[in-house]
């Protein structure tokens, strides 16, 4: 008899979690509170972990060939001056793959054509999930519906319902400091690089070139949380003025309406545990972290392969969720930890004597440090499916 699950949340945790599911024979139902499949949203970069567990759900070929590999960047000054350079090609000789760029709303499109006809439903929100029938899970939605699985996947994002409720102690998502603002450009745009991060005082502004010559940009600001503007693309227009180019250009090639302005929130406090009963937690709703590493989606397709793994291989869903539990927990948070500090030493930094210091030692860092780095998160060896 085939097992079911409900997976809530139809972005890239939920996504590769369902395929996962239907690749080891389960029946599922992914919900998505959003009425109407906008595929709105900036770019992603991913790195080879996510490229891997993208290979063992059967979409990695085909993101491969939607994504632009990032051979060329780096992290720059506001002057245009270089702190450190990044090697793609060495990546990928060290890992296979390198780090790949690719609109989210392309990844988005890939993934839900790899799940059958009528798999995600839109417009449905769940808004708890309890122990119904032994061995099932009882799903409510909004509209008073109810849903009934063998195993419900909480991919419900940063602030998470369904976390909320299974760990009703724990604090919850906090206000890093930062806020981003960033959009894909109309056109095209001449760039030097694949990718490149600046650093200023307390600000970034990065950029990722994509296959068909636009670039998704990023600009990453400390401020008090809830500002908004009422013409974000001008003010960004005067706050990075003196930055080197191609930063003026990407900005002049946007649309003001295009501009997306979120604050960064993330689990500091970690969570006890990504299981409840027959409940896992994913992705963000697990371990939502900043920016810095460029690991989040990344560490979510992780947790989807990870879990779809572990069902496949234990006698129990019980029996799976423990290994779950036990694999991805303390991978994933010492990550967000990670991710956290490297925003307090890049972004963050808005003193003029840290900001000389870290510079400095950035300019005399061996050539093969940001490698190293990237590599101490990235290379990850997925668990097989079959």
């Amino acid at each position: 008899m085939s097992r079911s699950a409900v997976v809530v949340g139809g972005g890239i945790g939920g996504l590769a979690a369902a395929i996962g599911l239907c690749r080891i024979g389960w029946e599922v139902t992914v919900l998505e509170r959003a009425p109407v499949l906008a595929d709105v949203g900036a770019g992603i970069s991913l790195h080879a972990n996510g490229i891997r567990a993208l290979d063992v759900l059967g979409v990695g070929e085909e993101v491969r060939a939607a994504a632009r590999p990032q051979y060329t960047g780096g992290t720059r000054a506001p002057d245009g001056g270089w702190l450190a350079r990044m090697d793609g090609a060495a990546l990928e000789r060290e890992l296979g793959t390198p780090i790949v760029g690719i609109p989210r709303a392309v990844l988005h499109r890939l993934m839900r054509a790899a799940l059958p006809s009528g798999c995600l439903v839109t417009g449905a929100e769940a808004t708890s999930a309890d122990r119904a029938a032994p061995g099932r899970v009882r799903v409510s939605l909004e509209d008073d519906g109810t849903l009934e699985a063998d195993l419900v996947v909480a991919a419900d994002g940063v602030g998470s319902r369904l976390r909320s409720q299974l760990f009703p102690g724990h604090p919850g998502p906090v206000y890093s400091g930062s806020t981003v603002l960033r959009a894909i450009t109309e056109h095209p745009v001449e760039l030097a690089t694949d990718f490149t991060v600046t650093w200023g005082e307390g600000a970034e502004f990065g950029h990722i070139a994509f296959h068909d010559g636009r670039a998704e940009w990023h600009a990453v600001l400390n401020s008090p949380p809830g500002v908004r503007h009422a013409d974000a693309l001008a003010v960004l227009r005067r706050r990075f003025a003196a930055w080197h180019d191609p930063i003026p250009a990407l900005l002049d090639a946007t649309r003001a309406d295009s501009v997306l302005h979120h604050d960064i929130h993330e689990l500091v406090t970690p969570l006890p545990a990504f299981t409840a009963g027959r409940i896992a937690l994913l992705g963000d709703a697990a371990h939502a972290m900043t920016p810095n590493l460029g690991q989040g989606a990344c560490q979510a397709l992780e947790d989807a392969v990870t879990l779809a793994a572990a069902l496949a291989a234990e006698p129990t869903v019980e029996a799976a969720l423990a290994r779950y539990d036990t694999e991805r927990r303390p991978r994933s948070q010492s990550v967000a930890r990670a991710a956290r500090q490297a925003g307090r030493l890049g972004q963050q930094l808005s003193h003029p004597l840290a900001i000389a210091v870290r510079n400095t030692a950035l300019r005399l860092a061996p050539s093969g440090a940001t490698i190293r780095t990237i590599l101490r998160h990235a290379d990850w060896t997925p668990p097989s499916l079959v």
